[in-house]
């Protein structure tokens, strides 16, 4: 595993940092492949949540700005190259919307632009007080149009629109009361407050969470009644696995679930 993605696993849940402060953990070409490999790793692995940090003093400034000027140089003005680097960015967003596990962000210092779009893309996020959010492309020219798909799924529309057009930073308290991010707390708790959310996560029966987490993304884009059928057989699916049987009965005889 690359240096530039550290991965510790603490018990039943595992912690990705991403570790690049040099760039403020942008999503560089390195940095996406290794995101991508755990990704898959922990996907089949039978790890329970997963915690999405950065090191230094930012969670994630976005692309890298860089590498993206020097694919310029190519015949066609970098085109193919662009469109390689969004597909690849947006593969890796899939891989944790569709990864088994719950994913949580833990944000510090700024969060921008793709690196916004990876807050919204997690399951669930909190960040200190201390945070800012931007999808801020639009301030050098290039509106934040991949980003913009999380973001507007997340946020009430009028504002996400402001966001990408002003290019404008939001607090973490703004971005809790827009539904940015679960909650904003103080700085010198972060890292507790998070692991408290991942262990309570991972404290549930895990066949459970993991049918919920798939339906749940899967219902939210479809017609109500659609949605409705697919989330019935996903309680039908749930209900068939033993361990549901245990904990039903465990609560009706008032005793505590017997899962391994």
């Amino acid at each position: 595993m690359s240096d530039i993605l550290q991965r510790e696993d603490t018990g039943a849940i595992t912690t990705l940092t991403l570790n690049d402060p040099a760039t403020l953990n942008s999503l560089s070409d390195d940095m996406l492949a290794a995101l991508s490999a755990q990704l898959s790793d922990i996907a089949q692995s039978t790890q329970k949540a997963v915690i999405l940090r950065g090191a230094g003093k930012a969670f994630c400034a976005g692309h890298n700005l860089r590498q993206m000027q020097a694919m310029r140089q190519a015949p066609d003005g970098g085109a193919a190259a662009f469109a390689d680097l969004f597909d690849r960015c947006t593969a890796v967003m899939a891989q944790m919307r569709d990864l088994p596990q719950p994913v949580i962000a833990q944000v510090h210092g700024i969060a921008a632009a793709a690196g916004c779009q990876m807050v919204a893309n997690c399951d669930m996020a909190i960040a200190d007080t201390h945070t800012r959010f931007a999808v801020n492309g639009v301030n050098i020219g290039l509106f934040c149009s991949t980003p913009m798909v999380a973001l507007s799924r997340n946020m009430p529309r009028k504002r996400a629109f402001e966001m990408l057009t002003t290019g404008d930073a939001i607090s973490a308290q703004d971005a809790t009361e827009l539904g940015l991010i679960n909650r904003a707390v103080a700085p010198d708790t972060l890292a507790q407050e998070t692991i408290a959310l991942a262990e309570k996560v991972a404290s549930k029966l895990s066949s459970a969470v993991r049918i919920g987490k798939s339906a749940f993304y899967t219902q939210i884009e479809r017609p109500i009644a659609d949605a409705y059928a697919l989330t019935r057989d996903a309680m039908v699916q749930n209900l068939a696995q033993p361990d549901t049987d245990e904990g039903m009965q465990a609560f009706i005889e008032k005793r505590a679930p017997n899962w391994d």
